[in-house]
């Protein structure tokens, strides 16, 4: 028999680090900075810049996170909303080309990325309540598929075929 696995308490840990508590920020270090250095790293294709960001990104975490609001979204995704937000910054400021398909948009595009944002938004609202809830906290909050599971009281494998289908769905709204 398994024991169930614990759920990090990502915003327990951001008030804590608002409030002064340095333990909280090194548990959230612990936690999640793997994660954070890969995002990192695909961003800017560069280990020791990508090190720096994450520093960095800790920093902004641990001086930011009096004004993290969870009506806007999870305390992990925003951190990863740290991070990223920090390499992009990065690499529009010292005018470095992104390779693969990670796009940084300029003034002149904002307005075509608000309507693939517009785009995408209708694309979820048309997946079942509960299958959008899946890809929210599987590419949003980060979440594992036990945890989606464990979270909404569903089995595993109905998780991961929600999760694969509304994918597909995606894709075919997008095309």
């Amino acid at each position: 028999m398994s024991l169930p696995e614990t759920v990090f308490d990502y915003e327990h840990h951001l008030a804590a680090c608002a409030r002064g508590e340095r333990q909280a920020l090194h548990d959230l270090y612990v936690q999640e900075s793997p994660r954070l250095l890969g995002v990192a790293k695909r961003l800017v294709r560069d280990s020791a810049l990508a090190e720096d960001i994450v520093h960095d990104a800790f920093l902004k975490i641990w001086t930011g996170a009096g004004g993290f609001d969870p009506a806007r979204g999870s305390a992990r995704g925003w951190m990863f909303s740290v991070t990223r937000h920090l390499a992009l910054n990065y690499l529009r400021d010292h005018n470095r080309e992104l390779q693969g398909d990670v796009d940084v948009p300029d003034s002149t595009d904002t307005g075509d990325a608000q309507v693939h944002s517009a785009h995408i938004h209708r694309c979820l609202e048309q997946l079942e309540p509960l299958r959008r809830d899946c890809l929210v906290h599987a590419y949003v909050d980060g979440y594992s598929h036990a945890q989606i599971s464990h979270k909404l009281g569903t089995p595993l494998g109905t998780v991961k075929a929600w999760i694969k289908r509304s994918l597909t769905a995606l894709r075919e709204c997008l095309g």
